[in-house]
């Protein structure tokens, strides 16, 4: 086990036995939130997604998770090898959430290990530090095809927010209402059914001139390429009852018509190295144009023609952006009773209710039942929005033609 002094480096090709590193955290005297971010070339977190942190504790390729070794009080596990290529490094940060200061820390500690052996390790004190607010602990960074590891103990002025701010991340504000939700730095973060976010339409010149909603995925790691395929879907439910369907490629949508709602396109699957990211565009005046409040409902469907695979195991996500306002619906469903069935085929990821003033945003978690190809169905429950898998069922190319056979005896259509 070796000492590191600040500055010194470090070659992980020569230690690292297998394809995991960890990282152990512990520091006495100030609680202390730690993060770890991953930059581009420009030391910049261009996608604030590779901040992972209490709040956001993987990053979408598996590569950086939040995992506490045996004996240490916080810490994280990485798979290099899983990195996109744009991440150049990844910086080990830790912030007080207070009125304290770094120099009112006791002692702290940050190490490597490798399979439970310590490999390296970083030792800190109050003494080390001013009057800071958080510090920059450690970084991995890539050099010579490979990665290493610099001790870096830089303290930091202002809080973790500002490491955010530093780093080129976006540090939102929650809406004054109704939120239930944990506040993220970059996002609001809704993680369980029934928790919900208002995000305000702004008016006039300057006001934001779409709505974006990506959902991503991940490679579900069973080493066939075949199967990594999920499609957004939109449902849009009208005053009157009356649904319209969202789709890539057969029902893409309009922007600036009928129905305001636009697919940016189809996209394949994921790798194992990167997630795949479908995305849909909304009008903000979408209330306008329908002359009254609007439900949507985002939905993910895994078809059988893709091969067999559970949902779950892609870890489907949505996040809506307007503005600077960012939300994101990541209500994790692994541990649910259709969580391995493969033959779930749709996962409804978030519903929202659009006024003319607001947008008001809810995960779900719920799925359709095993083996059914129906699709998500909205109706109105007063000025709630309620959720049942009875929808007609929705095929794209070839087989959209085995449509009118399932929906023979049921009498709900989606309107062109």
């Amino acid at each position: 086990m070796e000492n590191l002094i600040k500055g010194q480096r470090l070659a992980l090709s020569g230690l690292v036995t297998g394809n995991v590193v960890q990282l152990g955290l512990a520091a006495a005297g100030v609680p202390l939130d730690f993060a770890c971010f991953g930059l581009d070339a420009a030391g910049k977190l261009s996608d604030d997604r590779y901040m992972t942190f209490f709040n956001q504790p993987r990053t979408p390729c598996g590569g950086v998770e939040t995992r506490v070794p045996s004996g240490d009080a916080a810490g994280f596990s990485y798979q290099l090898e899983r990195l996109p290529a744009s991440i150049e490094r990844l910086v080990v940060t830790a912030a007080i959430d207070g009125a304290a200061s770094m120099a009112q820390l006791g002692n702290g500690y940050l190490r490597l290990l490798d399979g439970g052996s310590e490999l390296a390790r970083f030792a800190f004190a109050g003494s080390d530090f001013a009057q800071e607010k958080a510090v920059m602990l450690g970084e991995f960074y890539r050099k010579d095809s490979g990665w290493r590891f610099m001790a870096v103990g830089q303290g930091f002025n202002g809080g973790l927010d500002a490491l955010v701010a530093h780093f080129g991340g976006i540090v939102a504000q929650a809406a004054p209402e109704p939120v239930a939700a944990k506040i993220s730095l970059s996002k609001i973060s809704l993680t369980k059914a029934g928790q919900m976010h208002k995000v305000s339409l702004e008016k006039g010149a300057g006001a934001p001139g779409k709505l974006t909603v990506k959902a991503t995925w991940v490679d579900n790691g069973d080493g066939d390429d075949d199967n990594d395929d999920l499609d957004l879907r939109v449902g849009i439910l009208l005053l009157n009852g009356q649904m319209r369907f969202i789709q890539a490629p057969d029902t893409p949508g309009s922007f600036d018509a009928m129905p305001y709602v636009r697919h940016l396109g189809d996209v394949a699957g994921a790798s194992g190295k990167e997630p795949a990211t479908e995305t849909v565009e909304v009008n903000p005046a979408l209330a306008q144009h329908y002359g009254g409040t609007v439900g949507l409902v985002f939905s993910v469907y895994s078809a059988l023609a893709n091969g067999a695979v559970s949902v779950a195991s892609m870890r489907p996500k949505m996040v809506m952006q307007y503005g600077q306002q960012i939300v994101e619906c990541d209500f994790d469903f692994r541990l649910s009773k259709a969580a391995g069935d493969d033959t779930v085929y749709t996962y409804v990821i978030g519903m929202a209710r659009i006024t003319p003033d607001s947008i008001l945003l809810e995960p779900s978690g719920k799925t359709s039942e095993p083996g059914s190809e129906a699709t998500p169905w909205l109706s109105w429950q007063g000025e709630n929005l309620q959720l049942a898998f009875n929808g007609p069922v929705v095929f794209k190319g070839e087989a959209k033609e085995d449509e009118d056979d399932f929906n023979a005896d049921n009498p709900r259509r989606y309107i062109a």
